[in-house]
């Protein structure tokens, strides 16, 4: 991750040149990456004698590749020739580990671990991919959208399906009549040339029946959907797939560009909105044996039925709903076999998101069974539990099966014995399971969690039928680990409140000590005092435990205003004792707390690191406690660090620049002055994926859109609002604030600016732009919440 910002430092040292005096402007813009940049891409070398990493300590144009040596802990710029082996995948083994398989450029290799022997097994112009060992020992791979067997003795290539992406003939020859059938027995009986032809037609296909090697592949027409998650049995007796019908009639938005190479506007393809129609997909089995396909009965899912809470507040929606009792439509993940092909498992999630599934599939009939239900009437989320895919889930062996659950409140770990129907619980506590990967002999899970504080993440293990934790790293900040394929030793990605991200290397030992590999971080950077922010708690006014950063002011402005940073993105959390993902803003806090200001960063209901209930909290009300929390926070500096009331302001982008908005909206006793920057005003133009989760369907929820949606609150608005927002954006389009503007317009309101970024999207990329920005930023909050001073 790059992390220098040279365009605010050149705004910076205009306003703090006696604490950055190290700095000059012409250094900054002849060398805009003073900062230095993180290493980054950790990935080992397959023997795990070699971490290869992407850096750029001398500030050239472009990163590079280096390498460590686990062994010696020495870096050195790597081979160029080295970088297809920094970016090969690893081999996956077979059971027994005596041999491994790996695409690569798409052709498939087979290596012979004892003798360290590789075979190359395909080598053509089309890509093989996805290749699995068979419980037999040969290899199956997919190519054009099938499935090839290689025999690994005698080399054989077999072909197992036959997928056939055009609709299914319908066949045309239908029964002869009597009269068409005596008609055709009179001739052979008159005719001797047709009784000959007859015969010789007969024993035709005989030889040819004789002839033939294998019977016919069985055609599978795919109906021209979208085929996918083609997978095999170990025992190679079924295939399993998917067929999708993309959503037709949807609306793709576009949004204008008007910077361009040819001088005309030109216009950028977007996403969809919130409510369109969804794709829908269905599951099937082949099974080779009885030549049959057949598909997987969603119907037998218990709950297939059930009906959301929220449709309580629309009576006659939900009667309407109960008399047509459907089943809901549901995404099933692809089939996770065990080593012994005895029992299949999928994770199937409902479109609604209220709902997710661990189901054993009947392969002989496609009917599941349930080994976990998930229910949450906000929406499924967390870490390791996805609702776009299985999350972190797998066999440990041929009867337990692992998955990640909030069913006490927080994400944990959990095993079921598919056989028996038993499950264990093995992690617990108001923390959650961050990362989890099962070792190679599957005795041990690894895992980062945020065990000992919601903001400091550490690495540890525990055995895979329970135990004792064993905490493995002991860092303060973030860690972000990667392990070497021999699980021997650990590569920590590390950094702290007011120092970027390093690499640390640690033996895989909970006594040893993490030792620090590279220094990133020029002397310019070290030069300035960065602050390490107060780590602090208050309790909202529902009595919930919020964290925050506070920035102090080194010597407080007279007028002792404070300004209030929204992070966005809703479900991130920002107030750990990590370098943050914000780092402009990071630096932008310390250039106001230099100023006189305290600020205050806010992990709000909805932000990550906290549970189930924090992380739903803002369910069909964006803009309820993520905002109250805002003005919670803003109470707590006027009684613990002498903020004055009547000189607040903030500022956020993305979902901060929605609650920035919200809270001069809403809020405006509490907030004089605000920086609403690439914000969300309608989240009826937002897209379907992000916001159906917390607000439903516009059409099925409007009561959720009416109360969470800036626009509609337009009216209250009483302070200084500045608004920035990119002209090709194409997350937040553009058009969300121009909406407003009219609004504001027709409303009659003079307190606002718009400042618009013509070549910028979500994310800003000019210098000149970022520049801007904060310096818009910065004298809105410099001209509104100090006291002006009468000469």
């Amino acid at each position: 991750m790059k992390y220098f910002l040279p365009a605010i430092f050149l705004f910076m040292a205009q306003y703090c040149s006696a604490q950055l005096a190290p700095l000059t402007v012409e250094k900054i813009m002849r060398d805009p990456k003073w900062m230095g940049v993180a290493p980054s891409n950790y990935r080992w070398s397959q023997d795990s004698k070699t971490l290869y990493f992407d850096w750029n300590p001398e500030n050239k144009d472009k990163t590079a590749l280096y390498e460590v040596s686990q062994k010696t802990e020495k870096i050195a710029k790597a081979k160029e020739t080295e970088n297809e082996i920094a970016d090969a995948e690893p081999y996956s083994l077979n059971t027994s580990g005596t041999f491994g398989l790996l695409e690569k450029k798409g052709d498939i290799y087979l290596k012979e671990i004892k003798h360290n022997k590789i075979t190359r097994l395909t080598n053509t112009l089309e890509r093989e991919s996805n290749p699995v060992f068979l419980i037999n020992g040969d290899v199956v791979f997919e190519k054009d959208k099938n499935l090839f067997e290689v025999n690994t003795k005698t080399a054989e290539i077999k072909q197992l399906s036959n997928f056939i992406n055009e609709d299914k003939p319908v066949k045309k020859d239908k029964e002869l009549s009597q009269q068409d059938q005596w008609l055709k027995k009179e001739q052979t009986d008159l005719f001797d040339v047709i009784k000959k032809k007859n015969a010789e037609e007969a024993k035709a296909a005989k030889e040819k029946a004789k002839s033939d090697l294998r019977k016919p592949l069985h055609e599978i027409y795919t109906n021209k959907k979208y085929l996918s998650d083609i997978t095999i049995s170990p025992n190679g007796k079924y295939i399993t797939y998917k067929l999708t019908t993309f959503a037709g009639g949807n609306r793709n938005t576009i949004v204008p560009n008007y910077v361009t190479k040819s001088g005309y506007t030109e216009d950028i393809s977007g996403r969809t909105k919130v409510g369109e129609q969804l794709s829908t997909s269905q599951s099937y089995i082949f099974d080779i044996g009885r030549d049959s396909v057949y598909a997987m009965q969603t119907a037998s899912i218990t709950g297939i039925k059930d009906l959301p809470d929220y449709l309580k507040d629309y009576p006659k929606a939900l009667d309407s709903l109960k008399k047509k009792n459907a089943d809901r439509s549901v995404n099933i993940s692809s089939v996770m076999w065990n080593d012994n092909a005895t029992t299949a498992v999928v994770v199937a999630t409902s479109s609604d998101n209220k709902d997710r599934w661990i189901l054993k599939l009947n392969i002989e009939t496609g009917k599941f069974s349930t080994i976990d239900r998930q229910r949450d009437e906000a929406w499924i989320g967390g870490p390791g539990i996805d609702g776009y895919d299985e999350g972190n889930v797998g066999w440990i062996d041929n009867a337990r099966f692992y998955y990640q659950s909030e069913a006490t409140g927080y994400s944990h770990l959990y095993v079921a014995n598919v056989a028996t129907g038993d499950k264990k619980q093995l992690t617990s506590g108001n923390w959650e399971v961050q990362t989890l990967q099962l070792s190679k002999d599957k005795k041990d899970f690894y895992f980062t969690a945020n065990k000992a504080h919601p903001g400091i993440t550490n690495f540890f293990k525990i055995r895979s039928n329970g135990g004792d934790i064993v905490q493995l790293t002991n860092l303060d900040g973030l860690n972000r680990i990667t392990l070497s394929p021999d699980e021997k030793t650990l590569a920590i990605n590390h950094s702290y409140m007011n120092t970027p991200w390093e690499l640390y290397l640690q033996p895989n030992n909970p006594t040893a000590k993490a030792k620090k590999i590279t220094q990133s971080t020029s002397v310019e950077f070290n030069s300035y005092s960065w602050r390490k922010p107060n780590m602090i708690t208050f309790k909202n006014r529902y009595g919930k435990a919020v964290y925050a950063r506070v920035y102090k002011p080194t010597v407080a402005d007279k007028s002792h205003p404070a300004v209030v940073f929204v992070h966005g993105a809703g479900y991130l959390q920002n107030v750990h004792f990590g370098w943050s993902d914000y780092f402009r803003e990071y630096m932008f806090n310390n250039l106001l707390a230099d100023n006189g200001y305290t600020v205050i960063d806010i992990d709000y209901t909805g932000s990550a690191g906290y549970g189930r209930d924090f992380r739903t909290g803002i369910y069909r009300h964006m803009g309820g406690k993520d905002l109250t929390d805002q003005v919670d926070g803003v109470k707590y500096l006027v009684e613990n660090y002498g903020v004055n009331p009547a000189h607040v302001g903030l500022y956020g982008g993305s979902y901060g620049g929605f609650i920035t908005l919200m809270a001069m909206f809403k809020e405006n006793t509490t907030f004089t002055s605000g920086a609403a920057l690439r914000s969300v005003t309608d989240w009826a133009n937002y897209n379907h994926g992000y916001t159906s989760n917390i607000l439903n369907e516009p059409y099925n929820d409007p009561i959720a859109y009416r109360r969470s949606s800036p626009i509609y609150f337009a009216d209250q608005l009483k302070g200084n609002l500045l608004m920035a927002h990119g002209m090709v954006d194409v997350n937040v389009h553009f058009q969300d604030i121009v909406h407003l503007t009219q609004r504001f317009i027709e409303l009659g309101k003079n307190n606002w600016n718009l400042a618009v970024y013509p070549v910028e999207s979500h994310g800003f990329v000019q210098p000149s732009s970022w520049t801007d920005e904060y310096k818009r930023m910065f004298k809105l909050f410099e001209t509104t919440l100090k006291i002006k001073t009468t000469h």
